[in-house]
């Protein structure tokens, strides 16, 4: 997949920058032309003249190459590439790219480019951990650059835990993995829910969960990155939706989201429906705050609209309906029974059970039902890795 590929490799000043020389030979391996690029503190971790021994290529880390004004082209070198890595970023240069900051030219190079961007962090755990270096992660997320996490283990401090970069066969892995299904859904129409829905008691209370919308963002961004065009059906979240290929559209209840699902349906040649809309609505919204002194002792509560239900009934043979189920017992039977119910070519499960796949997590852990009983149970990984997992099989039943 990678053979006649033009890589940029970025290097900054961690640690884990001795273990790029393996990876650059990994590439060079499947057929890549590598292109090193290290910003000067990345020299003390490993040599230029190693890099350029195994890439075959001078390696660049200044603006110009000699007194008489030649340089190089940090323009030049951004349309060239068809992937960027940075590998190591440490929290500085992430922070810089978060921030728009060009001050070397590692980094007029990164806001050059055209091509996809990965980035692989290093750091000590608390670094990770720290809310100003996840914010930074989250703005790269929504500048459409390609997160590969840190693994957990033995840091260079002597402590353990996250923050350690993914060792080179693990990021040749995912270069592999994004070139093999290079733009799969292009041209292709997708609709994804997203988040809790909201059901007002008055103008300031409401019934509805602790769905983050974490999940259905992920999936919308991995379908975008594969060239889809998305439109997000998104309830109430605090996720800013910022992201290239993606149009949002903002809802807060149920009928809002049923509503906004059947204009789009329509349209739309995959659909996956990840929202955790609410299954009762109040039967009377009060127009003011309701007081405590003289409050109902009961709150009448109606059924809300069936969306996926509904999108069932709707569903051309062209097109493809992919629910999720959220299930704390019997849930392979009861997910089953959804898809065939639901009229659903595939089922996501989730189970409470499992720790790290409830609401508001990073990770999840799933099982896919298809309607050709196909079942697939994978084991927990964060969210945006079960996003590429589910297109697989959507790539897959497309192919049928």
């Amino acid at each position: 997949m990678l053979k006649g590929k033009k890589i940029i490799v970025g290097i900054t000043g961690g640690i884990a920058a001795y273990k790029i020389p393996l990876l650059i030979r990994l590439l060079k391996k499947e057929g890549a032309e590598v292109q090193v690029i290290m910003t000067p503190f990345a020299k003390e971790f490993v040599t230029p003249l190693t890099l350029s021994v195994v890439s075959e290529k001078p390696v660049l880390s200044d603006y110009y190459v000699k007194d008489d004004g030649s340089w190089h082209s940090h323009v030049e070198l951004g349309l060239w590439a068809d992937a960027f890595l940075l590998a190591p970023l440490t929290a500085n240069t992430m922070a810089k790219m978060a921030a728009g900051i060009a001050d070397n030219f590692l980094l007029t190079v990164v806001l050059s480019a055209r091509c996809p961007v990965f980035f692989a962090p290093t750091m000590d755990l608390d670094m990770f951990q720290h809310p100003t270096v996840q914010q930074n992660i989250q703005q790269l997320i929504r500048l459409g650059y390609h997160y590969i996490e840190p693994a957990e283990g033995e840091l260079a401090s002597g402590l353990k835990g996250k923050g350690r970069m993914k060792e080179p066969e693990v990021l040749l892995e995912a270069l592999t993995r994004f070139f093999s299904g290079e733009r799969a859904f292009a041209g292709k129409k997708v609709m994804v829910t997203a988040g809790p829905t909201h059901e007002p008691i008055d103008p300031v209370r409401f019934i509805g969960n602790s769905s983050s919308g974490k999940m259905g963002w992920a999936i919308a961004r991995a379908f975008a990155r594969q060239g889809a065009d998305v439109r997000l059906i998104m309830g109430p979240t605090d996720i800013q939706t910022d992201f290239p290929g993606i149009q949002t559209l903002s809802v807060t209840t149920a009928a809002e989201m049923e509503k906004a699902c059947k204009q789009v349906f329509p349209e739309t040649d995959i659909a996956v429906m990840a929202a955790a809309v609410a299954d009762f609505t109040p039967a009377e919204t009060a127009s003011e705050k309701i007081k405590k002194a003289n409050g109902p002792d009961v709150i009448h509560l109606k059924p809300t609209a069936d969306i996926l239900a509904g999108l069932g009934k709707m569903k051309r043979k062209d097109q493809i309906l992919a629910g999720f189920a959220l299930e704390t017992e019997q849930e392979l039977e009861h997910a089953k029974e959804k898809l065939k119910k639901k009229n659903l070519d595939l089922i996501v499960l989730n189970s409470l059970r499992d720790k790290g796949a409830g609401f508001g997590t990073d990770t999840n852990k799933i099982t896919v039902i298809t309607a050709d009983e196909m079942v697939k149970t994978y084991p927990l990984k964060t969210k945006d890795a079960v996003a590429e997992d589910i297109l697989s099989v959507i790539k897959n039943l497309m192919e049928k």
